[in-house]
Formats: structure tokens, C-alpha cells, sequence
């Protein structure tokens, strides 16, 4: 793919000098206080790449430092790839969003919503009514994750391994384990956030005939020419790839996932179109300049403009934003002001957010702190790189967007 034109920051109404600024701010409160090994920043803007840079150890342990065409896990950036995926099947007609899951998943008809009990033995009630498709998409569908440490029913999630990337088990056996424990909640009366971007990877898979995997490498990698992003990193690209860290709680790290014996290098039983990709700063910034582009980048479509507007209109109940509707103790979101489409956050009122940014922009990020966000109105695209779990450790994300916002010069607004 075509790669955008680096360029001065002033020749796309940006400062230099703002983004200086920026790069000391992360070396001197993330790497050097020890607190991250090595970051990458990506900002891309009116057409151009107006600046890139990276900093610190991609490898601290073996001084490997961060370069260009370092490799990340991305975790639940996964989700906005898996998301426009299954809305490219969705413009071919081959499903609709206003569907039940249990056309698909014949298994899931009589799913019932938690009463009490613990696992193995649940009280139920029936739901309101049947799950959608649309629900999976903005998380409303009473599905969780098990990390979420909070209800019986995330409980029984972690005593089957759901949604535990590289850990056990197959696509289908998690659909097989999750027609055994009930909803949270009946679907479209909450937020919650789940597993149902895995379970949209495995209706890609059942509706176009395909493995996820190869699904997303013909239709979406291959042709947008991003040949670093995959489920696992091949044996010739193992010494480009990170290692990924846990924050101490005392402001430092510990290892987490040693890139030479990494579960990322070989490929997983379980393809989790939630959080199982990995990929470098500059191909999922390919893949967002394609959405910048109203779903086409160089000659490549991946959706039309229409459905993209679709996908980034706030769809919560009631149009309302995020803390009126979640239940869930995490987000890779801020709350405030913000509200979910069809695989992304939305910025539906700034002010309340308390931080700069645009009506319209969208976002998400990923466990180990990465994070993107696109600005249509600025013609704005941010991608950020580490690898440090948990993302809520530290208040990055709005520091970036702070700091980024900072830099614009000359806004189109």
C-alpha cells in the first residue's frame, strides 16, 4: 500500500514544537521513571505523516530498542478489524443487524439471564428478548469477560477459560461453553464489555464459508498490504516482536510475556477476533487511513462511506453515553461524554470528556496500553504503541489526546 508522505508538522497546520513536548513528556514520566520500556507514536494528518517517532526498549531485558517495524500485541484493537470484517458481510446482504445470534447459533436459542446461583447450577429467567446481532456489535448482547471480577456469571467465564487469548480452546468451543452459562443481563438493557467481538469473528467465519483468519488475511490484510499483522509473529519476524509488561503497582514492571518463549509465535488454537492480533504502528495505521478514507484506501474498498457512518454513530440505547448504560468496571474508554457504535467508541460531546477532541471521533485500545483514535473533522489519525498491562494503570490516553490536540495549529473546526 502506497505509504503517506512524511512531512513538517506546520505544512498540516501542526507544531513541532508541541510535539517535542509530547516525546519528553513520555520519556520523562514513562521510560525513564521505568514505568514503560519503550513507546511508539504515530500521528498522521491532512494526508501526511507529521510525525513519527519511537523511544525506549521494545525488549528491555536484552536492550533490544523500539524501532520502526517493532511488533505489538494489540489485544482489543483486534476488535475494530473484527468489526469491519463482519460489516463487509453485512453490505454483501449475507446478514443483518437486526437479526437474532440464534439464526447463527441455533445452541444460544434459549439462553436465559442470570438469577443466581453459582457454576455449575444458575437460576435463569428468560430474556426480554432475543440477542441481535447488533447487540455483539456495541456490547449490549449480556455477554462478559471473566477479568471483569465481578458477578457469578464472569466467574464461570474464568473457571472455562472464555476469552483467554493464546490459553485454550477453539472458536467453537467457546461458543460451545457460553450456550452453558447464562446472560448478565437481558440484551439491549446494558453495556457490558465482553466477549461478542469473538463471538462476531466466528459468525464470519460461519457466514463466509472461511476461517476467520484467512477471511480477514484475503479481504483486509493482504489486499491494504499489512504483512506484519497476523494471530501469531512467523519465526523470520520473531526478532522484531515485543516484550510485554505488567505494571507493579509501585510504578514500575515485570515481565509479562517473553518474546523468545511467547505463546504469540505460533499459531493459536483459538482466533480471537477480540483480542488476538498482533501488528506494527504502521500497518494499523494503513488500516485506519482506510477509515479515514470513507473505507477506501488506494484503489482499495474495504466498506463504503455510508456503512462507516453507520459504524461511528453512537448506538447505546436511547442515544445515551457510556456511564448511563455500562455496567462493566473496565472499558478501554473513558466514560464521559462518550458512546459506542459498531466496533468503536464515539465522542459524542467533548466538553464532557474534559479533554480536547471532536464530535464524531472514534477510538479504542488495547490491554498492554496501545491505543488509536480517528478525528474526521481534523482529518486526524493517532496511533500509539507499548506493551504494558493493564491499559487503566496510567492516564496515557488522555495525556496523548491532551497533548495531540495541543499540537493543532491550524484546526479545521
Amino acid at each position: 500500500m502506497l505509504a503517506p508522505t512524511p512531512a513538517s508538522p506546520e505544512s498540516a497546520g501542526m507544531s513541532k514544537a508541541a510535539f517535542d513536548r509530547l516525546e519528553a513528556h513520555l520519556k520523562h514520566r514513562y521510560i525513564d521513571a521505568g514505568r514503560f520500556p519503550g513507546t511508539q507514536l504515530l500521528v498522521y494528518r491532512r494526508g501526511k505523516i507529521v510525525h513519527s517517532t519511537v523511544q525506549g526498549f521494545a525488549d528491555v531485558e536484552r536492550q533490544v530498542p523500539v524501532k520502526d517495524d517493532t511488533i505489538f500485541r494489540i489485544y482489543s484493537m483486534t476488535k475494530p478489524i473484527t468489526s469491519v470484517a463482519f460489516m463487509m458481510l453485512f453490505e454483501e446482504g449475507r446478514v443483518a443487524l437486526d437479526e437474532p445470534v440464534h439464526k447463527y447459533i441455533p445452541e444460544w436459542k434459549n439462553l436465559g439471564v442470570f438469577q443466581a446461583g453459582t457454576w455449575p447450577a444458575f437460576l435463569t429467567k428468560p430474556p426480554s428478548r432475543p440477542m441481535l446481532i447488533v447487540d455483539l456489535l456495541r456490547h449490549t448482547s449480556g455477554l462478559t469477560y471473566g477479568f471483569q471480577q465481578r458477578s457469578n456469571v464472569d466467574a464461570a467465564y474464568r473457571e472455562q477459560k472464555i476469552g483467554e487469548v493464546v490459553e485454550s480452546g477453539t472458536l467453537q468451543s467457546m461458543i460451545d461453553d457460553l450456550a452453558k452459562i447464562p446472560l448478565e443481563f437481558s440484551p439491549g438493557e446494558a453495556w457490558n464489555y465482553s466477549v461478542s467481538t469473538d463471538v462476531l469473528g466466528y459468525l464470519v467465519e460461519k457466514i463466509s464459508g472461511k476461517p476467520f483468519e484467512q477471511f480477514l488475511q484475503e479481504r483486509i490484510f493482504g489486499p491494504l498490504g499489512m504483512s506484519d499483522t497476523g494471530f501469531f509473529v512467523a519465526p523470520e519476524k520473531a526478532h522484531r516482536f515485543a516484550a510485554c509488561y505488567a505494571a507493579d503497582g509501585k510504578g514500575g514492571m515485570t515481565l509479562y510475556d517473553d518474546p523468545a518463549v511467547s505463546g504469540f509465535l505460533a499459531p493459536p488454537s483459538m482466533i480471537s477476533g477480540g483480542g488476538g492480533l498482533c501488528s506494527t504502528a504502521a500497518d494499523y495505521l494503513t488500516f485506519c487511513r482506510a477509515l479515514l478514507g470513507g473505507g477506501e484506501l488506494g484503489g482499495v474498498r474495504l466498506l463504503g462511506p455510508k456503512t462507516l457512518a453507520l459504524m461511528t454513530s453512537n448506538h447505546l440505547p436511547g442515544g445515551r453515553d457510556l456511564p448511563d448504560v455500562s455496567r462493566s468496571l473496565f472499558s478501554e474508554a473513558t466514560y464521559n461524554g462518550i458512546g459506542f457504535g459498531l466496533g468503536f467508541s464515539v465522542t459524542m460531546d467533548p466538553a464532557k470528556t474534559l479533554i480536547p477532541g471532536s464530535p464524531g471521533e472514534y477510538s479504542w485500545g488495547g490491554a498492554a496500553t496501545t491505543s488509536f483514535w480517528i478525528d474526521p473533522a481534523e482529518e486526524l489519525i493517532a496511533v500509539f504503541m507499548t506493551q504494558v498491562l493493564p491499559s487503566s494503570a496510567y492516564p496515557l490516553r488522555r495525556e496523548l489526546r491532551t497533548m495531540v490536540y495541543a499540537a493543532i495549529t491550524d484546526s479545521n473546526l
